[in-house]
């Protein structure tokens, strides 16, 4: 009798620690993911935060097509007495210049931002044709460099240097910043950022605008970075307004203009088409 209570016991705590291990790993842990997911979905918006890690661009709409452009219409009337824009790259591929006028068929485009480079060596490879379109179909253009992390930071300022040509007319150039560095902490890429944006200055004789996305600069810039011209980066459905500290804000990714095919960028600028061109390089 006493081997067999022995055996029973036995049984008896190898049974509990099984239905522990169930438990945790059929409940807590799944319910830890989703308390994760959560946190960043309501930071910014889910997509802009997980696109380029986790899932393929396909599997971030949250929405219906119809969804985005009804958000995106009431964001719009609501905030009437601001200009709007739009931002392109190579990946927007041939534009029809020709038919770009405005967004949904009804809000004019007063603005349009145009990669020009990419890191050390890298140039988009529709800058020259887009840059040179745009004069004639934008009231006001400017151009943006895609700071990459690991490369060194005045290069990278040449690079934009050498390819990009502004007159008085145009926006400021632009410093796109969204990665975090793999090789170096925080701190030594803020120093790089910095040496950017001074080289630039210097040369183009204007302070630049830095473009960010919203958790990134309130988590890593904001401290260093908030006396520049801000564009800022959230689509969250919840989001109804520009904050404070925006000067431009991008929307949404899933814009609709004639003559481009596919998704575009949309932004506001927070003002009049009047404060806008104050920004510009001056005549």
């Amino acid at each position: 009798m006493t081997k067999q209570r022995k055996t029973v016991r036995r049984g008896t705590k190898a049974s509990d620690a099984e239905r522990r291990k169930y438990l945790i790993w059929s409940v807590v842990v799944p319910l830890c993911i989703l308390l994760v997911f959560a946190v960043l979905y309501f930071r910014t918006d889910f997509s802009y935060t997980l696109k380029s890690w986790i899932f393929p661009e396909e599997s971030t709409d949250k929405h219906t097509t119809s969804e985005h452009e009804e958000r995106n219409m009431k964001l719009m009337e609501k905030h009437n007495d601001y200009v709007y824009g739009i931002d392109i790259s190579q990946y927007q591929g041939d534009i029809s210049w020709i038919d770009i006028n405005t967004i949904y068929d009804q809000v004019p485009i007063d603005f349009v931002f145009i990669r020009a480079t990419m890191g050390e060596e890298a140039k988009d490879k529709r800058f020259v044709v887009n840059w040179k379109a745009a004069q004639s179909r934008a009231k006001l253009r400017g151009a943006y460099h895609y700071f990459r992390p690991n490369e060194n930071s005045i290069c990278q300022a040449r690079n934009f240097i050498n390819t990009v040509k502004l007159k008085p007319g145009d926006l400021p150039p632009v410093l796109d910043i969204e990665e975090r560095p793999r090789k170096q902490p925080m701190d030594s890429l803020k120093v790089g950022l910095k040496r950017w944006l001074d080289e630039v200055e210097e040369h183009y004789g204007i302070q630049p605008i830095l473009y960010s996305g919203d958790s990134y600069f309130t988590d890593f810039l904001e401290k260093e970075f908030s006396n520049y011209v801000l564009w800022i980066a959230n689509y969250n459905f919840w989001v109804d307004k520009p904050k404070k500290h925006w000067n431009f804000w991008q929307f949404s990714e899933r814009g609709y203009v004639r003559g481009i095919k596919g998704n575009v960028d949309l932004n506001m600028f927070k003002g009049s088409i009047e404060a806008l061109e104050e920004l510009t390089i001056p005549y």
